[in-house]
């Protein structure tokens, strides 16, 4: 194998680790700040260190692992606002790419989702909470994808990696409850009845009503982190020697 084969090789493996590591973090599969140990990633991946490594700095650029002195890695803990920033422009491109994601709906598509949603019922209540998060990211991205509109699909995506982490406290700590029926049922009817405004509002009610036992854990999160130790204004005064 020439060397502009064997790069090649390594580039498209790099890509496949880096997929594979992109939805663990959007599933909840890391905590937040936990070190990333390459070699412990290599062995589950069955691949060397080296893609690993270059797929981890990849997830730097991304803003999902930040790399430390030492060259290691840890998954980044969002604060409180960063998780809020976040959130606020989910609410405005999640409804839109469901709602680009209605042309392409048929009886086999709803079917699905609701195999995965009953599949997600079902972890929580077995307290399988690892399944729960992959079931939610499942029907999340299933809908999403079928937008047809891969530019708005990536940028869910690197806004999921980022705080995929925090859902990790999702359970129990702010297990999602709902007045009424589960938004995900809302948006299943939605798409059956082809009606926008309806899914638009399923879309954002699931991550507002279905977020608030979430945001309040993550406040007490928030109030508890030690507070960075404000810098003087003032410069310091050089003392003269003692006499």
């Amino acid at each position: 194998m020439t060397a502009e084969n064997t790069s090649i090789v390594r580039s498209s493996l790099t890509r496949q680790v880096y997929r594979s590591l992109r939805d663990k973090l959007m599933s909840g599969r890391f905590q937040p700040g936990e070190r990333i140990k390459i070699r412990e990633l290599a062995a589950q991946l069955g691949v060397s260190e080296t893609p690993v490594r270059e797929a981890l700095l990849l997830l730097t650029n991304d803003g999902a692992i930040e790399m430390k002195t030492g060259y290691y890695f840890l998954t980044r803990h969002l604060s409180l606002a960063e998780y809020m920033e976040i959130r606020r422009l989910r609410l405005i491109l999640e409804p839109i790419a469901a709602i680009e994601a209605l042309p392409h709906v048929d009886a086999n598509f709803i079917a699905e989702l609701r195999r995965i949603h009953t599949q997600l019922i079902r972890a929580e209540e077995e307290k399988d909470y690892p399944q729960a998060l992959q079931s939610n990211f499942d029907f999340h991205f299933s809908l999403y994808r079928r937008s047809g509109m891969p530019q708005l699909t990536e940028i869910l995506e690197r806004l999921w990696i980022q705080a995929g982490p925090l859902l990790t406290y999702l359970y129990p700590y702010g297990h999602p409850t709902y007045k009424g029926d589960h938004q995900h049922t809302k948006v299943i009817d939605a798409l059956e009845a082809q009606d926008a405004a309806a899914l638009r509002t399923a879309v954002e009610q699931d991550l507002i009503e279905g977020g608030d036992k979430f945001i309040a854990y993550l406040q007490t999160i928030d109030e508890q982190a030690p507070q960075p130790v404000k810098k003087s204004s003032t410069k310091s005064i050089r003392r003269s020697p003692a006499a």
